[in-house]
């Protein structure tokens, strides 16, 4: 069995969403969640704002001064 780990977010309709490598065929797989702890927490979210905010930040079409610091 192969091993690969990947970082997730839980949906307010408890789905899981993750990014996979393209080289990992389509189909069920066994997944194990590790939840984190309060200061992980805090961390994960600030990766995870900054990944989903990236494609609407570099769009041209917004705005053309932004500001936004994410520390954890």
């Amino acid at each position: 069995m192969k091993t690969i780990e990947l970082i997730g977010n839980i949906d307010g309709q408890h789905r899981l969403h993750a990014r996979v490598p393209t080289e990992i065929p389509a189909g069920q797989v066994r997944v194990i969640v590790f939840l984190p702890g309060e200061d992980e927490a805090g961390r994960l979210w600030a990766n995870g704002m900054a990944s989903e905010w990236s494609a609407d930040l570099a769009d041209p079409r917004e705005a053309s001064t932004r500001s936004m610091t994410i520390t954890a």
